[in-house]
């Protein structure tokens, strides 16, 4: 496999960058020039002398903003751990320089508007859990690498690379364009990679947690649900767990995505906005693109639906199953399991009841095993597709237990646990695991909902507790305020770092100015003033009390009638993308 290089100099003229290799016979230097924005190979002793010279740890990427190009470069990482021998990082620190030396040029709202571009890109950059490596090639699972042509394996990293978990993909176009650059760039994923040293009975092992996130179809919470026209559903997660003993490797593959039909379900002040299915869209087409391309990609497929079967939930569980049926293809089979019903008043111990019952269909499509010698024992013929509304919190309980099955039996095949022997027993082991996947959660729930995800008392202790309940409230709450007053922002700064928005300097507005509408601002400012002045009359009493209470009617009826209308038209006094009109996606 063609790698890329691991270490870079960056050195900084007025005229180019200069991003100079550094390790054991790297020679190449790449030039990118600050005024024509070409990137060539050059050679060392074309860097000026006076250029300011800085130790960086790779680079994401160029974008266009207003006010021209921008190179984006990763400044610091973390060791995460070694895979086979290859060694993950996790990006932790980045650095955005303009090729353009002053923005004298622009006018004062174009200034403005480039300042806001700098910050969607930095808030992208800010959301943990950016890896990659840079001789190893992290966007496939071990059962894909294994069932490779010779050509692919010559390619290199940034040819190779799957797509839908290339998260730097839109800010490497030119260097992808030209294949003598490529040792100089490497894919990114997005998501977790947890690397963990294991002893059970005195035999070590390493155990590992793979999370790819989509890059497609990618958003937050509220604002990207369901499929496009192309298939991709809304937070699709693709989670590997690995075994190495011994040299030998044992892999199990699932996944987790929206509901894939068209279906939305806007914020709008209310702590759950109604879902929406559409009704002018034929489902089936997007449906059955997307069903193709996971069973192209992972063979059989088991739907395991989480979602409530009453209430508002209930129209889209009748919706997904109606299409299952219509789909009418033997490769997928769908199983509804109400997860809150099931485990309602604390009985968690009934999720024992979902992992019975698909018990016989995981055994079927066992994993993924290869030994020592590189000879395939096993491939893992299908895999569970997850979901429930956010696909986070039920659904990262749920892919935790299948795994640890799955690991079960990977563990007793390879001979780390003995005949009789439970992971559940092996108390050390145990707390590594529930751990790791209580990070899991939070990392995918931090990425698409903005907060830490909810239950992760049970994964973490195998029980629900009332401190746990107590959190879940608080992470509850801070989701409320996100999702309806800054994922408008946190959508828009996704948009713009994956492509789907383009900036063109030649426009002299952007959409990041919009008009409110005069409601926005008098209402709640007659709201605070009503509530404020009902507040105050019940601290102050009038002559009487009859009077007192004339005030403070009149003022209580005015804030709540005021907040009764805000919440009307809630839609429009939440925070909604600019950039790219999600309605027109959805």
């Amino acid at each position: 496999m063609a790698t890329a290089y691991e270490r870079f100099k960056l050195h900084t003229s007025p005229e180019k960058f200069y991003i100079e290799a550094c390790g054991d016979g790297a020679n190449d230097v790449l030039a990118i020039d600050r005024v024509s924005t070409e990137i060539i190979l050059t050679v060392k002793k074309d860097i000026p002398p006076s250029a300011v010279t800085r130790p960086i740890c790779g680079i994401m990427g160029t974008i266009r903003l207003v006010a021209g190009m921008y190179l984006i470069i990763i400044t610091k990482k973390k060791k995460v751990g070694d895979l086979f021998g290859h060694t993950i990082w996790k990006a932790t620190e980045f650095d955005i320089i303009s090729y353009k030396k002053t923005v004298l040029h622009l006018t004062d709202n174009q200034m403005q508007d480039n300042k806001c571009f700098l910050a969607m890109l930095n808030n992208v950059l800010n959301t943990d859990g950016f890896y990659f490596a840079t001789n190893y090639d992290l966007t496939h699972s071990l059962q894909r690498l294994s069932n490779t042509s010779p050509e692919f394996q010559e390619m290199s990293l940034l040819e190779r690379a799957d797509q839908r978990f290339v998260w730097n993909g839109h800010l490497l176009r030119e260097f992808t364009a030209q294949p003598e650059l490529h040792k100089f760039a490497f894919p990114v994923l997005h998501g977790y990679i947890v690397v963990k040293s294991c002893c059970i009975n005195g035999k070590y092992f390493d155990w590992i947690i793979i999370s790819r996130r989509s890059c497609f179809r990618a958003g937050v919470r509220y604002y990207v649900r369901g499929i496009d026209s192309e298939g991709h559903a809304a937070n699709f997660v693709e989670t590997e767990q690995i075994v190495q003993y011994s040299g030998n490797k044992a892999s199990f593959v699932q996944t987790r995505g929206s509901m894939p039909f068209f279906w939305s379900q806007r914020p709008n002040l209310k702590y759950k906005p109604k879902p929406q299915i559409s009704k002018t869209i034929n489902h089936m087409d997007g449906f059955q693109r997307h069903f193709d391309s996971q069973i192209i990609s992972y063979g059989k497929q088991v739907i395991l639906n989480l979602i409530n079967q009453k209430g508002s939930e209930n129209p889209l569980e009748q919706a997904f199953a109606k299409m299952v049926t219509s789909l009418g293809n033997g490769m997928v089979k769908y199983i509804a399991f109400d997860f809150h019903k099931e485990c309602s008043k604390m009985r968690w111990e009934r999720l024992q009841i979902l992992v019975d019952r698909v018990a016989e269909m995981q055994d079927e499509f066992g994993y993924f095993m290869v030994d020592s010698d590189g000879k395939v024992l096993m491939q893992q013929e299908g895999t569970f597709r997850s979901n429930c509304m956010d696909c986070l919190d039920r659904t990262n309980v749920i892919q935790s237990l299948l795994a640890r099955r799955s690991l079960q039996s990977q563990l007793q095949r390879l001979g780390v646990l003995h005949v009789g022997q439970r992971i559940e027993e092996q108390d050390d082991f145990e707390n590594i695991y529930k751990n790791a996947w209580a990070d899991n959660a939070n990392a995918c729930a931090k990425q698409y909902a903005g907060t830490g995800a909810l239950k992760t008392d049970f994964t973490r202790t195998g029980k629900r507790t009332q401190w746990g309940l107590v959190m879940d409230g608080w992470n509850s709450m801070i989701r409320y305020y996100k999702n309806n007053f800054s994922d408008g922002f946190r959508q828009d700064s996704i948009d713009l770092f994956l492509g789907n928005y383009a900036v063109d300097e030649a426009d002299s507005s952007t959409p990041l100015h919009v008009q409110k509408d005069w409601k926005f601002l008098t209402l709640p400012i007659i709201m605070v003033v009503a509530f404020s002045m009902c507040i105050i009359c019940l601290l102050m009493a009038g002559d009487t009390w009859t009077e007192t209470l004339a005030y403070v009617l009149f003022w209580g009826t005015a804030s709540i009638g005021t907040a009764a209308i805000i919440l009307f038209n809630g839609n429009e006094f939440v925070d909604a993308p600019k950039l790219v009109q999600k309605e027109k996606m959805d």
